[in-house]
């Protein structure tokens, strides 16, 4: 085989391993002389600088993230981490006491929530969310500001604002009364376990009706966010406009995190894969609207942010097509890629 084609074909199939991911430690070449910084996200340039180093890529020590890169807001970062320890003493109170107090999460998760959302930071928040553990807090706060953000996208005022996002903070408030090894369990769970599971919408509810403060709407919130408009969903199987308005924002928002989010037992899916299975309902038929409405306010926030494509190149989204939201078009070196007119190509990772 021609060394160049040879040449090509490793670079390709290191560029599939490693593109995306995350150095833990520095990198050194054979001179001692440092090549590479930890907490670099790679791109195919940095693949190409291995293989010119002779650097053995199997020794390597790096990380899978999620589809937003890195936090690059030390403040937002810290703040997050804080509404994360508040959503944590409030479920924790929650099984200690059978009460649910809300009074933490109005004055210090609802404002930052918002704060957040009205200034357009939503993947420095996602990226803040995914990258530690206590998936179940994060996951609230996360859903929260979707949720919050595609809201303001329809023009709620602000009371109705206030009741979606705090019912999408508790949406998954009675998955605290199942089984944490059910919760993470890796393998598929059988009809047994689905059924247990399935039971975290019935539990939540009942909490938040009986919980001074709260009101009907955001209950329902919390027994609806699983039922999807084709009557697939759980756990009453309802249909179309019998599912509340607020319920099918929350679960849009709560497949797209669930989705961009590292598990226990899967690493997050690519960004442009989030969006394709959103699009082509591989998580039941959710809201086509809502869908539209958060993919659109996604993409015109990322204009100007840089990407990691599928084929390891990095470049800087500068237009967003307006008949096809999810393929932009990207500024690559002195070129640009119309990703609308190039199939194999789509969005790896959004660098922030």
């Amino acid at each position: 085989m021609d060394r160049s084609i040879l040449m090509d074909k490793v670079n390709a199939q290191l560029s599939e391993q490693l593109v995306g991911k995350r150095l833990i430690e520095n990198v050194y070449n054979k001179n001692g002389l440092l090549i590479m910084k930890s907490q670099t996200i790679l791109n195919r340039i940095h693949v190409q600088n291995f293989l010119a180093h002779r650097i053995d890529t199997a020794e390597l020590n790096i990380e899978t993230i999620g589809p937003f890169g890195k936090p690059s807001s030390l403040q937002l970062s810290q703040e997050m981490d804080e509404a994360v320890a508040v959503v944590r003493d409030v479920f924790n109170e929650v099984l200690n006491s059978k009460k649910l107090p809300l009074t933490e999460i109005r004055k210090s998760v609802i404002p930052l929530i918002l704060k957040t959302v009205e200034q357009e930071n939503v993947f420095e928040v996602f990226a803040a969310l995914q990258e530690k553990d206590d998936y179940l807090y994060r996951h609230s706060i996360a859903v929260g500001t979707i949720s919050a953000l595609i809201g303001r996208q329809l023009g709620y005022n602000e009371i109705d604002l206030l009741q979606l996002t705090m019912a999408a903070v508790l949406h998954d408030i009675g998955k605290l009364y199942i089984a944490p090894e059910l919760l993470s369990k890796p393998d598929k769970l059988t009809t047994a376990e689905f059924e247990i599971m399935k039971r975290h919408t019935i539990l939540g509810y009942e909490l938040v009706k009986k919980t001074i403060g709260t009101s009907s709407r955001q209950a329902l919130v919390v027994l609806q966010h699983h039922e999807r408009v084709d009557g697939t969903g759980y756990p009453l199987g309802l249909i179309g406009d019998q599912i509340d308005h607020f319920s099918r924002i929350v679960a849009v928002a709560d497949v797209f995190h669930a989705m961009t989010s590292r598990r226990e037992y899967r690493n997050p899916f690519p960004f442009y894969e989030v969006l394709m299975q959103m699009e082509q309902n591989a998580f039941g038929i959710l809201d086509p609207t809502i869908i539209r409405i958060l993919i659109n306010k996604i993409m015109q926030t990322m204009i100007g942010f840089e990407v990691i494509l599928t084929d390891g190149r990095q470049g800087t989204i500068v237009l967003i097509n307006p008949y096809d939201g999810t393929h932009p078009l990207i500024h690559i070196d002195d070129n640009f890629e119309d990703l609308s007119k190039n199939n194999s190509l789509q969005i790896q990772q959004i660098l922030l």
